[in-house]
């Protein structure tokens, strides 16, 4: 066992924390809100959903009473770490812990939460939980795990650094969400051409502006190809590109495959600049994603994707991936897909048939370049939230002094 530092000194979970059990009848509580495990997400402190009380009866096990400042944590598949802060007075199942400080003078309230996200903590509360299916912990088998605790003022010091770094990453993280937000309403007004002042009726498009035309996706794409069913492996000779290779619009190198090929092969599947490829097969919520491929070197495409080569003439790549990755584009995909158990497919004959409304290509590039501008913000606001979440990754090693097995 590791030596402690001056002032430090090692405490069991159960000496300083306490379980609260303050029941609450929902019905007669007066509280409106009731927050469930699915409403905690993981690694994050802040509630960011909830329910509310008066929608349906919400069942037996929610009676428990939480107040502002209490700590939450999820004794249900722990392994998904879901621990957190109280900002509203509601009510919560007896599967989630109500937590506080035993004695402010031993355990600071504010640095609660934080021991809680500590990996030592996670790791303890994984090993002790019980059964397979729904595995749980019980709070008594929580209260024997041990940690250092350091003295009153690091702790002040500590909590104070630590709340800063989670205010700054709730917050840069709810600014980079409202660029993901300001980009959808983009997308959706400008490619009806909400920006000119005429607009005339379309059957299947409701409206887009005078002027512009509508054609579909087969009348566009000069042509259409499905990609190599070729089992991907770790080295090879040819990169290929698969669903989880198109990111934000772009074809990106993430996770990258390789396949062996014959020249001929290679030359039928080889990716050119500006070819767009679409997924034709995923979950419901990924089926459709699009991307351009813009990247440097030699690549090929795996089968679940369409590469479409467009008339560049007539319209530009970025315009139509940005339009199918935007509002109106899924809705038209979406309507086309095919579902399964697990999965949803869209097929080139389908995709086909899906309208694009079709401005001039000035206004096509002016339309691309006004979301890149968005998109560019929202990504320049992630770089800040990994950097705060970086920070915090620090902080919490100091708190975190205990040995995780």
């Amino acid at each position: 066992m590791p030596e402690l530092k001056p002032g430090w000194r090692r405490v069991k979970f159960g000496e300083v924390v306490r379980q609260v059990k303050n029941r609450a009848d929902p019905e007669t509580s007066g509280l409106e809100r009731f927050v469930a495990g699915e409403h905690m997400d993981s690694d994050n402190l802040k509630i960011r959903h909830w329910g509310n009380i008066r929608d349906g009866y919400l069942g037996p096990a929610f009676h428990m009473r939480f107040r502002p400042g209490q700590v939450l944590y999820g004794s249900r598949r722990t392994y998904l770490r879901k621990v957190a802060l109280a900002d509203f007075e509601g009510i919560c199942a007896n599967t989630t812990f109500v937590l506080e400080s035993a004695d402010p003078e031993l355990l600071l309230p504010e640095l609660l939460p934080f021991v809680l996200q500590t990996e030592g903590f996670h790791a303890h509360s994984k090993r002790e939980s019980k059964g397979s299916v729904n595995p749980y912990v019980n709070f008594s088998d929580l209260a024997w795990y041990e940690f250092e605790l350091p003295p009153q003022v690091e702790q002040h010091r500590l909590a104070r650094a630590l709340a800063s770094a989670e205010g700054a990453i709730q917050m840069l993280t709810n600014a980079a969400e409202s660029t993901l937000v300001a980009a959808q309403a983009f997308s959706g007004e400008m490619f009806r051409g909400n920006s000119r002042a005429d607009m005339v009726p379309h059957p299947r498009l409701e409206r887009v502006a005078a002027g512009w035309d509508v054609r579909t996706i087969g009348e566009l794409v000069e042509s259409s190809q499905y990609g190599l069913s070729t089992a991907p492996e770790p080295t090879g000779d040819f990169p290929i590109l698969r669903m989880m290779n198109l990111v934000d619009g772009l074809a990106v190198e993430n996770d990258i495959r390789f396949v062996n090929l014959t020249d001929d092969l290679f030359q039928n599947y080889r990716l050119d600049h500006g070819d767009v490829l679409f997924n034709r097969t995923n979950s419901i919520d990924l089926v459709g994603r699009t991307g351009v491929y813009t990247l440097a070197g030699d690549h090929v495409f795996a089968s679940y994707l369409i590469r479409l080569r467009v008339n560049r003439d007539v319209i530009s790549p970025e315009y139509l991936t940005e339009y199918l990755n935007g509002p109106l584009g899924r809705q038209q995909v979406l309507s086309f897909a095919t579902k399964g158990v697990s999965q949803a497919n869209v097929n080139a004959s389908n995709l086909a048939k899906v309208l694009i409304p079709l401005p001039p290509r000035d206004v096509q590039d002016r339309i691309v370049a006004d979301l890149g501008k968005i998109k560019s913000a929202g990504r320049g606001l992630r770089g800040r939230v990994e950097v705060a979440e970086r920070l915090k990754a620090i902080l919490m090693r100091e708190l975190d002094q205990s040995e995780a097995g």
